[in-house]
C-alpha cells in the first residue's frame, strides 16, 4: 500500500475528528472517565489493529490514551493508519 500524498493525507484528515498529524503520525489522544473505561478501549483498538494487520503506538496514562498511526514500510501515511483511525473513533 503506498503512502499518500500531502493532498490526500489532508482531505482524509478532514473527515476524521480530532486527528492530527505530528512528527509524519497520524495521532490523536481520548479522555475516558477512568483508568478501567481507558484500558477497555485499549483492548478494543489491540483487537482492531490484529485484524487489520496495522498496530498502533499507544500510550496510556490513568485516564487519557494515545494512539499514533503510520506505516513505516511505506515511510508515510496510508489508507491503513486512517481506516484504524476512525475505527478508534467507532470505538471511543
Amino acid at each position: 500500500m503506498a503512502a499518500l500524498s500531502p493532498a490526500e493525507v489532508t482531505t482524509r484528515l478532514s473527515h476524521l475528528n480530532g486527528w492530527q498529524v505530528v512528527d509524519g503520525q497520524l495521532v490523536k489522544s481520548f479522555q475516558f472517565h477512568d483508568f478501567p473505561t481507558a484500558l477497555h478501549f485499549v483492548a478494543q483498538v489491540g483487537d482492531l489493529a490484529e485484524e487489520a494487520g496495522h498496530h498502533p503506538d499507544i500510550d496510556i496514562r490513568y485516564n487519557r490514551v494515545r494512539l499514533a498511526l503510520v506505516t513505516h514500510d511505506e515511510d508515510g501515511l496510508t489508507a491503513k493508519d486512517f481506516a484504524v483511525a476512525a475505527g478508534a473513533d467507532r470505538l471511543a
